[in-house]
């Protein structure tokens, strides 16, 4: 049984200091492809960096929404530049985030913009943060997707992914309709997160990737510790549940889907 952990910060502590420990956890529990996102320009050198070490680890490059004050115009040509790496298969995590706050929000949306151009260029697709934003992100997002669909480009057909999906099943369902697939993450193993589970029942697996966002959201049992991939297949067993369906199903279908989008191999 394979799994693919589409949204992992190995390059954040505490898992860079024993990154050798946490990938070997993570192949002994199945885990067999991660991709690796930035947050800044630094960091997306530095996830190449690391990416560039092991087979099984992909990276995505761009600028979140609360590091969006580092943004630079100098930096849409190196980034434009990273983007070719081979090793370099998404933009992300990008968005707008109202909950930390931490740029003002027209800037947020600018620098947004810049990362959904940066996609469209690059012809990658992109790994969504959205937090207490949901109107503006979508908003934003679903007028780049239709531009790319008026320009006739096949990536409007698999734009990317919301990542740690946490809205309500309308959401999701128009978001899945749109073709983008709706990341599933630790949350969904707390037992008081009763509406992001309904949610989650509602996805069609075809639409679905498992993330951990490590060292971020911990799932069941080992909340009060730094996540690591090695614990991904706590949020499958979780998605099973709620699916009603086997745990080979869930890892079959999320780890073709993260191959789909990510343009790897459960070989690579």
């Amino acid at each position: 049984m394979e799994f693919s952990d589409t949204h992992c910060h190995l390059n954040f502590e505490p898992l860079r200091h024993d990154l050798k420990g946490v990938l070997e956890r993570a192949r002994q529990q199945g885990v067999v492809n991660l991709l690796v996102p930035a947050v800044d320009l630094q960091s997306s050198i530095e996830v190449i960096e690391i990416c560039e070490e092991h087979p099984n680890l992909f990276a995505a490059i761009g600028v979140h929404p609360n590091s969006s004050l580092s943004w630079k115009n100098a930096d849409r040509a190196e980034f434009l530049r990273l983007a070719q790496h081979a090793k370099v298969r998404a933009i992300g995590e990008i968005g707008l985030d109202y909950y930390r706050d931490r740029a003002p929000h027209d800037h947020q949306q600018m620098v947004f913009q810049e990362m959904l151009d940066l996609a469209a260029e690059s012809g990658l697709p992109v790994i969504i943060h959205n937090r207490d934003a949901t109107r503006g992100t979508l908003s934003m997002l679903w007028a780049w997707q239709d531009a790319l669909k008026a320009a006739e480009c096949p990536q409007a057909q698999h734009p990317g992914v919301l990542h740690a999906f946490d809205g309500n099943p309308e959401t999701a369902a128009e978001a899945t309709r749109r073709g983008f697939f709706l990341g599933v993450s630790g949350p969904v193993t707390y037992p008081n997160a009763k509406n992001l589970q309904a949610t989650v029942s509602t996805i069609p697996l075809d639409k679905m990737l498992l993330e951990t966002d490590a060292p971020f959201l911990t799932p069941q049992p080992y909340r009060g510790k730094p996540n690591q991939p090695a614990y991904l297949p706590r949020v499958a067993e979780k998605v099973s549940a709620l699916q009603s369906c086997s745990l080979g199903a869930v890892a079959q279908a999320t780890t073709r889907n993260a191959a789909r989008l990510f343009g790897w191999s459960a070989t690579d």
